[in-house]
């Protein structure tokens, strides 16, 4: 299936906003799991901390899969984007039902602090996975 001019402009510039928010939002939630971790009293440890700290990491290898292309950074890019965006859902639904459990996260009310990056951004990423070019662009056969 072909896609049409309109479609792939959006497409394309998803990849834009993808390779620069990625890396953004990668030292966004790792300086907020530091300084909670490191600087905030009373706070070390707990999940919050720990889970804006995961989710630092997966923002971090997200960005180097989308940005070294080949086919095995297709597959890690791809596998981070479905954690994350499991993570996200996960994590956004206990912080309403659970709150205390959770904590202050990344992810925290679906990424309200990060104005909901973290929750539209990578079904965003997996959508540009998937078009044809860009798996093309990454060394891997059309589907």
């Amino acid at each position: 299936m072909e896609l049409n001019a309109h479609s792939s402009v959006v497409l394309e510039a998803i990849g834009y906003i993808l390779a620069i928010s990625y890396p953004l939002l990668a030292f966004s939630a790792a300086g907020r799991s530091v300084y909670q971790l490191f600087f905030k009293m009373g706070v070390a440890l707990e999940a919050g901390s720990l889970l804006s700290a995961f989710a630092g990491l997966c923002y971090l290898l997200a960005a180097f899969g989308l940005v070294f292309r080949r086919p095995w950074t297709w597959f890690l890019s791809l596998t981070v984007l479905a954690v994350e965006s499991l993570g996200t859902v996960l994590v956004g639904t206990l912080s309403i039902t659970a709150p205390d459990l959770v904590g202050r996260s990344v992810w925290r009310l679906y990424g309200v602090d990060f104005a909901f990056f973290p929750l539209v951004q990578p079904f965003l990423g997996i959508a540009w996975l998937l078009w044809p070019r860009t798996r093309f662009l990454f060394g891997l056969p059309a589907v």
